[in-house]
Order: C-alpha cells, then structure tokens, then sequence
C-alpha cells in the first residue's frame, strides 16, 4: 500500500493521502493511547488522595505502582502500532513526525 506524500494548500491546510486501513489502525491506537493515559491518570489521583490518611499510604503506594505501569506501557502501544503500519505497507518507511503524534 503506497502514501502519497502530504502536501499543502495555499489555505495552510495540510492534506494526508492515507489508505482506509491505516486509518482504522491508527484510531484504534490511538483510542488505546487515550484510555490508557485516562488509567494513568486515575491511578495517580487515587493514590494522592490516599496519601492524606496514614492508614491509606500503602494502597496509596500500589496505585502509583499500577499508574508506573502505565506509563510503561505507553511506548509500548506506540512501538506496536509502529510495527503494524510498517507490516502493512511491507516496512518500506521509515518514522516520521505524526508516527510521535500520542
């Protein structure tokens, strides 16, 4: 599957030329990506809250563990969805800017 290269109009708008499938790859991943960095979030906001009662301070401790998890697997969602758009057009490109986009 071939991409033509992005151009732009006079109006500033920049114009993708992408396939219907990489489409659909890439909102998925990136739906994955925003709920993952929603989980990260509530982690961290429940083992805060936590941290103000003493008896609370260790489950506190365990959702920061889960949310560094999280965060770990952030770049892993990023290098898989890399991946599959590499394997779909036969790995003949290399990354560019939008491939950092979340």
């Amino acid at each position: 599957m071939s991409q033509n290269p992005p151009h732009q109009h006079r109006s500033g708008n920049l114009t993708l030329h992408l396939g219907k499938e990489e489409l659909v790859v890439r909102q998925r991943y990136e739906t994955t990506s925003i709920a993952n960095d929603v989980l990260i979030a509530v982690w961290f906001l429940i083992g805060s809250i936590m941290f103000f009662s003493s008896e609370w301070t260790r489950t506190g401790t365990w959702c920061f563990v889960f949310g560094s998890v999280e965060l770990l697997i952030r770049p892993v969602i990023r290098l898989t969805r890399q991946l599959h758009i590499q394997k779909m057009r036969g790995g003949t490109r290399g990354m560019t800017a939008s491939d950092q986009d979340y």
